[in-house]
Parts: structure tokens; C-alpha cells; sequence
């Protein structure tokens, strides 16, 4: 049951039909869109819902598979082949081959499919078909007469192909015996060069000068506009020229025939035919809407046979389409109607998008229960209702002199007599139109027995006594339509659980309403209403904030555990390092080992075999002390990475280590000449002394010894082996993307912005902030133009208005 008569109108549904209309590619398709009604049958809407889901699936995925030209609709040309001895003409029987060879392909389609593929258009294919029909046998017959240009082929039987053989022999003489006469009379200067044959009549002739007619004999049949042209047939050529006329009659005689023959064959196949061009329209009507769900993002949402709404993501299609065209995009719907919250009590400012929700959520059901997919997450729930009643717009009536409000009252009439559980009603402003107080009594004494009836709906409204109403009454729930109490912009965001404000106060200070009248409102209207209405606008206000703050702590926490990936990369990385350093030093210590070990032996050997002289002995065992010295300064060299020449340089005027006079004995802090080693004296041995560098042990001559401080010694050990490291977990944990420089001047300023920077560049940070105030933003040009020397940095530029704007850039990081 549907209410008013005008619902598709009021719904905006007669605007999706001619939408559709127009996607239809033929009368055909256009029939069956004209047909569309609202069904309350679960399997009959499911049924139409796959169809149009399967032929989705193949315009979308297999476009050029499926046939998308040549659905004509031939039902007259079939009625008058029904009739016995009536025939088809040439361009009757095309058009009749074009569309059979659509259905042939649309037959092929599913024929090369899987069985379980598209089940429902499979289905659809075989309760229109039966066996009577051989579409083949059909095709084959058309083919041997009509070639693909919708004429009959030479060889539609050898009479047609004889007359058309003479013909074309005698039009052949014809001519040649006409441009003989063409070319005799351009001689003699009767008709200029530009002159050609032409057809007057269907017979051949030749155009001449007027004055020169006579010089030739034959029949004029026309002449020029302007009387100086005439078109003559020479008297040489009469009689071919009738002998082809006669031929030409006895081909449209033979064509005649062949045409009636080919009519006749048709003609017991007309019933089955008819079926066949029924299975056209239906699947262009059902291309139709697959093409208009493609357009609108439409989807078949989880379907239940009960009432209920729980749709997420929902839009208006027509709203959809119009913005769509101009690059704007729609604010989607989430609702949800169930056996708890049954009917949605609506309320907001005014503009605020109250009536398009209320469209949306009324279309939308009427468009699924027409078999239409529809404009909404697919992880939606949409249930099916028996009745749709819907009260939006001014209905007054001049007719049956009927006011606004009443008008209104009728329609709350039909909907109190006909509401039960399975109804969906929709009411735009619920009891406006009379005085407040008695509008809204008698809107809460209507919402309560509709309540009671267990129907469905949603009404719009701005009156406090049906939200109180709705806030503690089992099976109605407030919702509200979302608003920038701060900019006192409209967000067109349906939020149920909590009532909306009408911001009546807050519009009128927007609108520039003088001050003293809203003052006067205020207290005409009671302390109670202001109230209220100021306790939704900050709620709204510190929603948005709470909002904001959300959305900024999510963005950091992706961040840190960005970073925090990064850094126990980093971390595995120099483990591995580390490990594979330590390695290759014991292999190199083994290697020094071996080499050590194989000198001393050479030596002991060459000692022994130098039978032990003193003199030899004594420069062996210097060969082998220069050896050992050797290989401690080379272990040594390797441990130092070598500076290149600026560094050294640096290095020498930064490091350079004072010598100390005095004699070197045993626990002096000494270092060899040329060398960066340092080491503590352990004995002396005549002109050697041993010393300890390191871990290592070795002999060197006194006189390649400097005595160094031990202050030196210790500030030369501590900055060699001591390793500065940055804690990157305590870098992330305890830097602010903040910086504030408020009250700074413009050198400290910058001093605290390098600082800033570089622990930002460090850590990683892509959106830094930094705070410093409006002024005459000396200081922010300043600090912007330190920023361009950052090659790390990307743009900077203004915080929004709400943050802080000109007093605060945003660095945005490469």
C-alpha cells in the first residue's frame, strides 16, 4: 500500500524511470521500465535483485562479451507475418535479422559460461526459449536472402540473378551507346564539358543547351530550373531503355515472390518469436538498471524478509548523479531502524539536511523494493516493508479548501487508520502549521499512537516537547543532524542517540539580527529553553574537539610506531654489523698469530744455524723486534680510520698532544715518534723499553720514545675509545612536533629552531609546528626564511584560522 497517489513524484522515483528510459536502448527495454511497480513479495524482489546484480558483474567485467546494439523491437513486422498472404519488405526482414542475431549472441553468451554462472539471467534465458523455436534454422533462411546491408543478395533464387544479369548487360550498351552521343555532341559545341548522363524517369538521358535540342533526335523528360538545360533520350536508344524497365519490373516481381516465399517460412515461428522479443526487452530493461546501478555505485545490501533498517553509507541517487557532474561528492547516510528503535525522531536547524535524509532513507527503500540495486555499503542490512507512507511537502489544497495543516492532518488520518508493523512512514515538519503549543500537543498524541501501531518511520521536527517525548518512550530514539556550533555551518551528518538544536539564537546572530531583539527573545522563551539549547551546542562544540584530538593522536601514534619500526631495524642492522666485525677481527688475530709464530721459528732456525755468534744473534733478534713493532703499528693503523687531509689537518690543530721534557722510566706515559699510539713504560732493558699500548705488549728503542703528560694520556685514551651515542628511544619518547617561541627574540629564536630541527630531521618527523606568535610577524618571516636553508624542507605555511593561523607555520618535511 503506498500513500499519497503522488508518492513517486515526492520521492523523486519518476526522475530514476526516465532515467532509465534513457539507458534503454530500445522500445523494447522502455516498455517494461513504463511497467516498474513497488513489490512487497520478498522472493519476487530477490529474484529481480540478482539479475540485475549478475548483469552488473558482466557490463563491468565483460563488457564486449555481451551484445549492446540491435534490440528493435519487430512486433508489428511479426503481427504482419502473421497474415496470410501479407509479406515483409526488405528492410523488415533486416530488421528482423539484426535483433535475432542479438538474441543469438545473448544465447552464445550463456552458452560458453560455466552452468553455475549467472543463474538468475540463465534461468531467464530458459523460461523464455521453448524448442519450438529453432533460432538457427531461422538466421540460416534470412541469411541466403537479405545480405548485411538489408538487400536481397543476386542469388536469392536464379531468376533474380538472371533479370539482374541482363541488366546489368543491357545498362552497359546503354551507356556506351549514350557517351558516343555525349561525346559527338561536346564536339560540336551543343552541351559543355561539364555535362554527364544522368536518370530522368529511371531512363538514361543526356542534358543539352536548349537552343541546340533540335539537333539531336529524341524525347526531352525534363529540363533545368532555368529553362536552359533540357534532358533528352536519343531515339537510338529508346528501345534499350524500355527493354530495362521491363526488366526492372520483372525483378520486382521475382523479388516479390522470393519475399512472400520468405514470409511464409517465418510465419509459423511468429508465436515463439514473440516469447524470444520478450527475453529482449527484459534484458535490455534489466542492461538498463545494471547500467544506472554502475552510475550510482548501487549494491545488493544482505536482504532480510522482516522490517528493518541498517544501512551504512547510504546516498541520495539523484543528489549523487547532479553532484557527481559537478566534482562534488555527498554526504553519506548511516541509519539504523529496528525492533528497539523503531521510529527516528529527527531534529536540527533548518537547511540542515533534515528532508534529504528523509528522501533518501523513502527512495532508496522504494528503488530496492522496484528490484533496483541501490547506493550503499554492501555490508548494509535492508528489509522489506508492506506500506509506504510519507507526508513531505506543502499539500495544500485550493480544491478541497484545505489549509497546510490540514492537509497534514488528513494525511496523519490515513496514516493512524492504516499503520501496522509492517508500514514505513516518513514526515517532514511533524505538526507544523498551527500554533506551537497545540501543534505540538497534538504531533506528540499522533507520534504515541503511531508508536503503539509498531510501524517504522522517521519525522522531522523542531519542537522540545517531541524530544523529551522521544527520549524517554521505548521504540522511538532521537536523532540529530550534525552542526558547526562553532562556524554555524551545517555538517548534513545524521547522528542518532541525542536530540539536535534548532540554533534559532545562534543563526540570528549570524544574520546580523540586532542584539536587542535576540536579548528579547531569550528571556520571552525562559531560562529552561535557552538552557537546553546551550547544552547541545557545547556538547556539539567539545564533540568536535574530542573529534580532532582523536584523529591527532591517531596520526601520532602511526608515526611512533613508524619510528619505532625504524629504530629496531636499525638496531638488528648493527647487531648484525657487530657480529660480523668481531668475526672478521678473530680471523685477522689468528692470521697475525700464525705469522708471528712462523718469524720466531725462521728466527730460532737461522739463530742456531749462525752457531750462536753474538754479533749475528744480536741483529737477529732486532730483525725480529722490528717485526714485532711492525705488527703492532699496522693492527694499530687498521683500528684508526685514516683522515683525510682536511680532517688531519683539523685533527692536528684541535688534538695536537704537548711532549714533556724529562728522562723516560719505567711507568712514564709515552709516544712513539710519528706515530698516534700511546703507551705506559712496564721496564727498561739498556736502550729498549718495553710498553704496553693497549692490550698489547711490545720492545721499542728509548730513542724513538716522547714522554707525554698523563692529562694528555688520559684526555687522548678517553676520546679514542670512547664512543658518543644518541638514545633514540629516549629522542622519540620525549620529542614535540611543538616548538614555541613566543616572547623569543629573533636570535634565540633561530638558535632553538636549529636545535628543533635537527632532533626533528633525526627522529624522522614528516609535520612539525612551530608556534610564534602574529605581531607584525617580523619574527615568522624571519624564522621562514632560516627554514628555506633546510633542504628537508618541503613548504611551510599558515596553520588553519581554528589552530592558530598566521601565529603558527606548519613545516611539512621532504
Amino acid at each position: 500500500m503506498l500513500y499519497p497517489q503522488n508518492i513517486e513524484q515526492k520521492l523523486g522515483f519518476d526522475r530514476i524511470r526516465e532515467h532509465l528510459n534513457e539507458l534503454c536502448v530500445s522500445s523494447l527495454g522502455r516498455a517494461f521500465v513504463n511497467k516498474i511497480r513497488f513489490a512487497d513479495n520478498y522472493d519476487l524482489i530477490q529474484k529481480m535483485i540478482r539479475q540485475v546484480a549478475e548483469m552488473k558483474d558482466i557490463l563491468a567485467f565483460e563488457p564486449q562479451a555481451f551484445p549492446s546494439q540491435n534490440y528493435l523491437d519487430v512486433n508489428l513486422q511479426l503481427s504482419k507475418a502473421a497474415i496470410e498472404g501479407a509479406f515483409l519488405t526488405e528492410e523488415e526482414f533486416f530488421d528482423l535479422k539484426l535483433s535475432l542475431r542479438t538474441i543469438q549472441e545473448c544465447l552464445r553468451f550463456f552458452d560458453n559460461k560455466e552452468p553455475e554462472a549467472y543463474p538468475q539471467l540463465r534461468e531467464l534465458v530458459g523460461t523464455a526459449f521453448s524448442a519450438d523455436l529453432n533460432l538457427r534454422q531461422i538466421l540460416d533462411s534470412l541469411d541466403k536472402v537479405i545480405d548485411d546491408r538489408g538487400k536481397l543478395k543476386d542469388n536469392a533464387s536464379p531468376e533474380l540473378q538472371s533479370i539482374r544479369r541482363r541488366i546489368q548487360s543491357q545498362e552497359i550498351d546503354l551507356r556506351k551507346k549514350l557517351e558516343s552521343i555525349l561525346k559527338n555532341a561536346r564536339s560540336n559545341g551543343w552541351i559543355s564539358d561539364d555535362f554527364s548522363l544522368t536518370l530522368r524517369g529511371g531512363r538514361m538521358v543526356i542534358p543539352i543547351a536548349a537552343e541546340h535540342k533540335r539537333k539531336i533526335k529524341g524525347f526531352v523528360h525534363d529540363e533545368s530550373d532555368t529553362g536552359k538545360t533540357v534532358f533528352m533520350e536519343p531515339t537510338e536508344v529508346l528501345e534499350a531503355n524500355n527493354e530495362i524497365r521491363e526488366l526492372e519490373s520483372a525483378e520486382r516481381r521475382e523479388i516479390i515472390r522470393i519475399l512472400m516465399e520468405l514470409t511464409t517460412r517465418v510465419r509459423p515461428h511468429v508465436p515463439v518469436l514473440r516469447k524470444a522479443y520478450t527475453f529482449l526487452g527484459i534484458i535490455d530493461f534489466i542492461r538498463a538498471k545494471a547500467r544506472l546501478a554502475i552510475e550510482i555505485n548501487g549494491v545488493a545490501p544482505l536482504s532480510l524478509n522482516s522490517q528493518i533498517v541498517d544501512w551504512k553509507n547510504a546516498v541520495h541517487p539523484l543528489l549523487f548523479l547532479s553532484f557527481k557532474k559537478q566534482g562534488k561528492k555527498v554526504q553519506p547516510l548511516t541509519i539504523k531502524l529496528d525492533s528497539e528503535q523503531r521510529i527516528l525522531l529527527i531534529s536540527g536547524p533548518n537547511a540542515g539536511g533534515k528532508s534529504v535524509t528523509l528522501k533518501t532513507l523513502g527512495l532508496v527503500q522504494y528503488m530496492y523494493q522496484c528490484g533496483l540495486l541501490v547506493p550503499m555499503s554492501e555490508y548494509s542490512t535492508i528489509g522489506i516493508f508492506r506500506s509506504v507512507f510519507i507526508d513531505i511537502g506543502d499539500e495544500q489544497s485550493l480544491e478541497n479548501d484545505l489549509s497546510t495543516y490540514s492537509s497534514h492532518l488528513t494525511n496523519m488520518k490515513y496514516f493512524l487508520i492504516n499503520s501496522d508493523r509492517k508500514t514505513l512512514f516518513l514526515i517532514d515538519e511533524f505538526g507544523t502549521g498551527t500554533e506551537p503549543t497545540l501543534g505540538g500537543a497534538i504531533a506528540e498524541s499522533i507520534l504515541e499512537d503511531l508508536n503503539r501501531s509498531g510501524a517504522y518511520g522517521a519525522i522531522n521536527t523542531h519542537y522540545t516537547n517531541l524530544k523529551t517525548f522521544a527520549d524517554k518512550t521505548k521504540g522511538l530514539v532521537n536523532g540529530a543532524m550534525r552542526y558547526d556550533a562553532e562556524h554555524l555551518e551545517p555538517l548534513y551528518e545524521l547522528e542518532i542517540g541525542k536530540p539536535g538544536s534548532s540554533f534559532a539564537i545562534e543563526i540570528a546572530y549570524k544574520i546580523g539580527l540586532p542584539k536587542a531583539i535576540i536579548d528579547k527573545s531569550k528571556q520571552k522563551i525562559g531560562n529552561q529553553q535557552v538552557s537546553f539549547e546551550k547544552l547541545i551546542k557545547e556538547l556539539e562544540i567539545e564533540k568536535k574537539v574530542f573529534a580532532d584530538k582523536n584523529v591527532e593522536n591517531a596520526q601520532k601514534q602511526r608515526k611512533l610506531d613508524q619510528l619505532l619500526e625504524q629504530y629496531n631495524s636499525l638496531k638488528s642492522y648493527l647487531d648484525t654489523e657487530k657480529k660480523t666485525i668481531l668475526n672478521t677481527a678473530k680471523i685477522q688475530a689468528k692470521e697475525l698469530i700464525k705469522n708471528t709464530n712462523q718469524k720466531i721459528e725462521a728466527t730460532i732456525k737461522e739463530i742456531r744455524e749462525q752457531g750462536a755468534e753474538k754479533l749475528a744473534t744480536k741483529e737477529i733478534r732486532q730483525d725480529l723486534v722490528d717485526f714485532q713493532e711492525s705488527l703492532v703499528l699496522e693492527k694499530v693503523n687498521q683500528n684508526t680510520k685514516k683522515p683525510t687531509p682536511k680532517e688531519e689537518k683539523e685533527k692536528e690543530e684541535r688534538e695536537e698532544i704537548e711532549v714533556i721534557l724529562g728522562e723516560i722510566s719505567v711507568g712514564s706515559l709515552v709516544r712513539i715518534k710519528g706515530q698516534e699510539a700511546l703507551g705506559e713504560v712496564l721496564s727498561l732493558r739498556g736502550k729498549d723499553a718495553e710498553i704496553a699500548i693497549g692490550d698489547l705488549k711490545t720492545t721499542v728503542k728509548i730513542n724513538r720514545l716522547e714522554k707525554i703528560s698523563r692529562k694528555e694520556y688520559k684526555q687522548k685514551i678517553s676520546s679514542s675509545t670512547k664512543i658518543v651515542g644518541v638514545d633514540m628511544n629516549d629522542k622519540m619518547m620525549n620529542f614535540s612536533f611543538n616548538l614555541d617561541l613566543r616572547g623569543k627574540r629573533g636570535e634565540e629564536a633561530l638558535v632553538e629552531v636549529d636545535k628543533f630541527m635537527n632532533d626533528a630531521i633525526m627522529v624522522g618527523y614528516d609535520e612539525l609546528r612551530i608556534v610564534h606568535g602574529k605581531g607584525d610577524g617580523i619574527l615568522r618571516n624571519l624564522i621562514r626564511q632560516h627554514l628555506r636553508g633546510y633542504k628537508q624542507v618541503a613548504t611551510t605555511q599558515d596553520e588553519h584560522a581554528d589552530r592558530g593561523g598566521a601565529g603558527v607555520t606548519l613545516v611539512s618535511m621532504r
